[in-house]
């Protein structure tokens, strides 16, 4: 076999791209814009030992699960890896993720993944849910002005009159900034030879205020005729402010330290609600709330309608009751530190960026929360330091109750994790937008002490291969757990331990009785009979904490299971 030869290829799998994978002749062969289904028609573009790359030629049958993709420039656009995928197998691919990353890196074993995996969370609609858009400005082939998104892995402009993922006004917007820009003869950025004036137009959108913001972010010190855009942005319904961002610098980084008003306010408002689940699925919003101001510059998750899921199950996992100390590491502008400082005694936030953390200050400020400190620094070295600081004093914060941590894609430092384990939190609530850095991290904790006891993905980029996870981990109770070398065919197992798994049970209520019964209710079920497990959450140290108690018709649907298979 050599380039660009051709066969007919089963794609048997996706890889962490979107790609397609499939086997041919003891090879592995990955294919963009190929699912999992399709049988297609393959070109070699590369070879290496035992795997290749090809290019889709031709499909061959289409898989079930392929849709045709709403947008027209999805395969050439880097921003939707999986878009001709349907959405429900989209769910089902970003599920498999999480579970193999967690037997894979984190050395889970099936039964530990069934046993503390929940349903990932997707959208009714996934489509027009980012509040956040950044637009490079480019040129054509015909040297007109145009808009859009960096195809995948390049700097190319592929030219788009509406993301279907952004918001309605975003189209409008750019139509005004390219009339601006050729009445006024503004020229894009050209990242070759640095000359050109305009490079991002930066546009957000408060879900719930309905405020929007447009920044222009330019390689000069001013900009031409600002009045002129003003006067003509200024009349899109829901505009609420006006600003440049300067960076003259030759570099990927999109924004620039200064940001100069035009019109309006520096920032818009948002305003996230906590949500509960209900038993049917789906969720419904609270009347508890944090509004959040936002900047040109402030990290602000852009999908607000799963924010909500996100972060109200983060709060659900921390178990709060009013009397928590709680650290939330990673912190940005305060949105999940404002959630638990509704619900416990004081919260401690962490965070690199000075202006995040300003803005956190201020929106605790604006939501008359007063029991949130933040700190500026890496969590890695500002952990580490407060505890030796304040080590002789008694503070409480040095022994929290919960620490919540939300690091970036590269998880968190192992200064960080060996000085959150010296603080000995009852509980960790770890929110990861990368669950391969996720799976090593609880690895680590595990192997110090703690139990995974819930992990749950949420859909916070639909069509993408991105996938955000929230996970519960509890600390042990040394006095009653030790570590021994034991054999399987040492083991005598009673006649419960050998039947159902979580799985099962799950799959047995929902089949006969169509509720849906999570690990935890089932643990505390088992231990109600007399069925005994490891220590774990259901069993705090605390005797006050706060817990999540199975509901009596779910009780009884599960001792019907457990009946079922013999083990009661």
């Amino acid at each position: 076999m050599k380039k660009n030869d051709t066969f007919i290829l089963k794609i048997e799998d996706m890889g962490i791209g979107g790609e397609g994978i499939g086997k041919y002749e003891g090879m592995t062969f990955f294919v963009k814009d190929a699912v999992i289904g399709d049988e297609i028609l393959a070109g070699v573009t590369k070879l290496k030992k035992g795997y290749g790359y090809a290019r889709l030629v031709e499909i061959v049958k289409p898989s079930p699960k392929r849709v045709e993709a709403p947008c027209k420039i999805a395969r050439q656009c880097g921003g939707c890896q999986i878009q001709n995928l349907c959405y429900e197998e989209q769910l089902v691919l970003k599920q498999k993720k999480v579970e193999n990353n967690l037997r894979r890196i984190g050395s889970f074993s099936q039964e530990q993944v069934e046993k503390v995996m929940e349903p990932v969370v997707g959208m009714e609609d996934p489509f027009r849910y980012r509040n956040k858009a950044q637009f490079p400005c480019g040129y054509d082939k015909d040297g007109n002005i145009v808009f859009g998104f960096y195809a995948a892995r390049s700097h190319q402009v592929i030219p788009i009159d509406d993301c279907l993922l952004g918001v309605s006004e975003n189209a409008k917007i750019l139509v005004v900034i390219k009339e601006y820009m050729e009445a006024c003869h503004i020229k894009p950025y050209d990242e070759t030879t640095g000359q050109g004036l305009l490079r991002h137009v930066l546009i957000r959108k408060g879900f719930h205020s309905g405020q929007v913001m447009v920044c222009l972010i330019i390689n000069g010190d001013k900009l031409p005729q600002a009045d002129r855009l003003v006067e003509s942005l200024s009349e899109v319904p829901g505009m609420h402010s006006i600003s440049y961002n300067v960076n003259k610098e030759k570099t990927n980084r999109i924004l620039g330290d200064k940001v100069q008003l035009l019109w309006g306010d520096l920032c818009i408002r948002d305003t996230i609600h906590r949500v509960r689940e209900e038993e049917s699925g789906g969720f419904t919003r609270t009347d508890e709330s944090v509004t959040f101001a936002i900047s040109p510059k402030s990290f602000y998750q852009v999908n607000p309608v799963q924010t909500e899921k996100l972060y109200s199950l983060a709060l659900e996992y921390a178990g709060l009751t009013g009397k928590e100390i709680v650290w939330d590491l990673y912190c940005g502008i305060g949105t999940i530190s404002l959630f638990l400082a509704q619900a416990a005694k004081h919260v401690y936030g962490v965070e690199i960026v000075p202006e995040a953390i300003a803005d956190a200050r201020e929106n605790a400020k604006n939501n008359q929360i007063e029991n949130a400190t933040f700190y500026v620094g890496k969590a890695e070295e500002v952990l580490p330091a407060w505890v030796e600081e304040h080590a002789d004093d008694g503070d409480a914060g040095l022994h929290p109750d919960v620490i919540v941590v939300d690091p970036p894609r590269k998880g968190c430092d192992e200064k960080c994790l060996e000085t959150m384990v010296a603080m000995a939190p009852e509980r960790i609530v770890y929110v990861s937008c990368d669950s391969a850095t996720l799976a090593r991290d609880l690895k680590y904790l595990q192997g110090k002490g703690y139990e995974v006891l819930r992990v749950r993905p949420v859909d916070q980029f639909c069509h993408s291969m991105h996938v955000e996870t929230v996970c519960l981990l509890s600390k042990l109770n040394a006095k009653q757990h030790i570590e021994v070398d034991i054999h399987m065919d040492e083991l005598d197992l009673t006649d419960a331990e050998k039947k159902a798994t979580y799985s099962e049970i799950k799959e047995y209520v929902l089949e006969h009785t169509g509720l849906k019964v999570s690990s935890l209710y089932i643990a505390q079920v088992k231990q109600k009979c007399g069925i005994i497990e490891r220590e774990n959450y259901n069993k705090p140290k605390s005797d006050d904490a706060k817990q999540p108690q199975c509901p009596p018709d779910k009780e009884k649907a599960i001792k019907e299971a457990l009946k079922h298979f013999g083990m009661i």
